[in-house]
């Protein structure tokens, strides 16, 4: 009885994973992508992290009906019961919680997420203070879920969490910050015309100026730079594929900046799949000239050390 009971508990495991891998495959080419480069349990927690972060996104920027915000409150209290239990009946939330558990995610993390969710129900307009909160909330700390993810991939229940250095920390809150932000201007048109909502201080809906604009692009820039400095802090797949996911976002930003604030309030700026196929694969043949780069002077130190 016993082990018939732990054989349906993995086939629910595994089911509740494939749902989670099929939410990704449907809403994000880049994210997707650049998961193909981890290993396959990493690529099973981000698919995860992913998944959940999708379905309470979905709550208030597509359903948006009247009792979205009940909904909202009904995820959250599936989530954290599941990140006590280990079990839901919510297929995302059971595999965002197995991955939770497992990695050290906590409710550190997924409060202040489900709090800048709630925002987007009634907050139209952001002033700095504000900006920042939703950003740590929406962005920063799916970042530090995932550097969790990575850091954590090979983890027993029997091992102690790897918590991530400061440098890792600095890195997955930029790029999470990164990535929202470029989204924002992506999404600047849907936004405008159809929620009727802004995320950078000082703009209204529908009035972006060039100079505002020129200070967004200098901000994200700086996310980035700080992200890619990171890079090498991470696991090694996992470096892969979180320089191939900035590649993606790197370009899609660039195309953002030819563009002019009327322009992008008017269309929603994408990126080709055929370049996106090419971007990555120049991204992976880029660090893998890093990595080799930085093991040759690794190599040439430790020489130099032991010839003293």
């Amino acid at each position: 009885m016993g082990q018939q009971r732990d054989e349906a508990l993995r086939l629910y495991d595994r089911t509740a994973a494939r749902t989670s891998a099929g939410v990704l495959a449907a809403y994000s080419t880049s994210f997707g992508l650049g998961t193909r480069l981890l290993g396959r349990r990493a690529q099973q927690d981000i698919r995860a992290v992913y998944a959940l972060v999708r379905l309470a996104d979905e709550v208030v920027d597509t359903y948006r009906g009247q009792d979205a915000g009940d909904e909202l409150d009904e995820l959250e209290a599936q989530t954290h019961r599941a990140l006590r239990t280990g079990y839901s009946t919510n297929l995302v939330v059971h595999a965002f919680a197995r991955t939770a558990r497992r990695v050290g995610i906590t409710e550190a993390e997924t409060v202040p997420f489900f709090a800048s969710m709630r925002a987007d129900l009634t907050v139209h307009t952001h002033d700095r203070a504000s900006y920042e909160a939703y950003v740590y909330g929406s962005a920063e700390v799916v970042g530090l879920m995932c550097v969790r993810a990575f850091l954590n991939e090979t983890r027993t229940p029997a091992d102690p969490v790897v918590e991530p250095t400061p440098t890792q920390v600095a890195g997955a809150r930029a790029l999470g910050a990164a990535f929202q932000k470029i989204n924002f201007l992506r999404d600047l048109a849907v936004d405008t015309q159809e929620l009727d909502r802004t995320y950078f201080p000082g703009t209204t809906p529908g009035d972006v100026t060039a100079e505002q604009l020129g200070q967004i692009l200098d901000e994200v820039n700086a996310d980035v730079a700080v992200a890619r400095a990171a890079l090498p802090e991470l696991p090694t797949r996992a470096r892969y594929a979180v320089a191939a996911t900035l590649a993606l976002y790197q370009r899609l930003l660039d195309d953002i900046a030819r563009h002019t604030p009327a322009e992008i309030l008017e269309r929603r700026i994408r990126v080709p799949t055929p370049t996106k196929l090419w971007v990555v694969g120049e991204s992976v043949v880029s660090q893998a000239r890093a990595v080799r780069l930085e093991q040759g002077r690794a190599d040439r130190l430790t020489d130099e050390r032991e010839r003293r």
